[in-house]
């Protein structure tokens, strides 16, 4: 063997020696496995990679942190509906800030490292992030964060009082400033109807939309701290039906082609079918009937919560003069 062989022979038992006498156990020798082979082309992780507790010295000691939430000062302390999440404020090589800690339900408790923390409490739609500090000597004070929240609960009838079945109904949330390029901030979207909403304290912007052609309504609701609000839009329209028929009460035609106009002759629906269902907002329309190689179509009006069938009869082809039954519904 050659001496600088013998010599590095040497020096790695030494150092193996030297690793046992300090009272190094089987991570020890492990340890200095991995370092043994490291070599120059071995790339170190970036510092954002490491989270604040990654960095601490071994003494460092969890703390424990009880966090809790009110809606407003005065009110008293949440006991269920709350979402507790802690991150680290170092971004992780995703961008992304590492999650440390998280509970959902009411107050929370937490251990947590001496560093900085960011901690968010979200009560549906409403939450507050706080930057938390947890340091080295001493206890940390239970944190208490007000959310300043309340919500409401959005309805909407046709007409003075019409109930609306729920199934055709859906709410919009926006916020209540308009942009430059005059648009607003969608905050939810396709909220039901009796629904409630969880959301920070402010003014929001609801757009009620019965059915799915024209029936639209918008109004500003108030959101207030630690209140629920019952919000009842009204809706000027109502249900319509067609049907084609060969005389007054008459089954309906199948195979026939709807067109619905406004008055202003701007198309607002079209469909195939014997009876043709739709919500149109109060005014009036006209409805053409095509069937085989025949026109029928006449004029009607829609009264706000008055669901109504429209007898559209095959007889006077193209004769908007042409009697049909209208009949309201309850």
């Amino acid at each position: 063997m050659s001496g600088t062989f013998i010599a590095r022979r040497i020096l790695l038992a030494q150092a193996l020696m030297l690793l046992l006498a300090t009272g190094g156990h089987a991570q020890d020798a492990d340890a200095f496995k991995s370092f043994r082979q490291l070599d120059s082309s071995a790339k170190m992780p970036k510092l954002n990679a490491f989270s604040p507790s990654s960095i601490l010295p071994q003494s460092a000691v969890a703390k424990d942190v009880r966090f809790s939430a009110k809606l407003t000062n005065n009110g008293d302390v949440m006991k269920d509906g709350l979402a507790w999440r802690v991150f680290s404020p170092i971004a992780g090589e995703d961008g992304k800030l590492p999650l440390v800690a998280s509970s959902d339900g009411g107050s929370a408790d937490f251990q947590l490292a001496p560093g900085d923390y960011f901690v968010n409490c979200a009560f549906g739609r409403a939450g507050i992030t706080k930057k938390l500090t947890v340091p080295a000597e001493g206890n940390v004070s239970e944190q208490t964060l007000v959310l300043d929240a309340g919500g409401f609960v959005l309805n909407a009838v046709a007409g003075a009082d019409q109930r609306i079945p729920p199934a055709q109904l859906s709410f919009s949330v926006y916020s209540s400033e308009v942009r430059d390029n005059g648009d607003r901030a969608l905050v939810m979207s396709d909220v039901k109807p009796n629904t409630i909403v969880r959301l920070n304290a402010g003014t929001y912007h609801i757009v009620s939309e019965y059915g799915d052609i024209n029936a639209v309504v918008r109004a500003d609701i108030q959101v207030e701290a630690g209140k629920l609000t019952q919000a009842v839009m009204q809706h000027k329209a109502a249900q319509i039906t067609l049907k084609l028929v060969s005389q007054p009460g008459g089954e309906a035609i199948a195979d026939t082609a709807w067109s619905v106009l406004t008055a202003a002759g701007d198309v607002v629906n079209e469909s195939v079918s014997a009876f043709s269902m739709m919500v149109l907002s109060e005014g009036e329309y006209l409805a053409v009937a095509r069937n085989k190689d025949k026109i029928y179509q006449r004029e009607f009006s829609v009264k706000a919560g008055r669901n109504t069938d429209v007898e559209v009869l095959m007889r006077n082809p193209r004769n908007t003069g042409a009697q049909a039954a209208v009949e309201p519904q309850d």
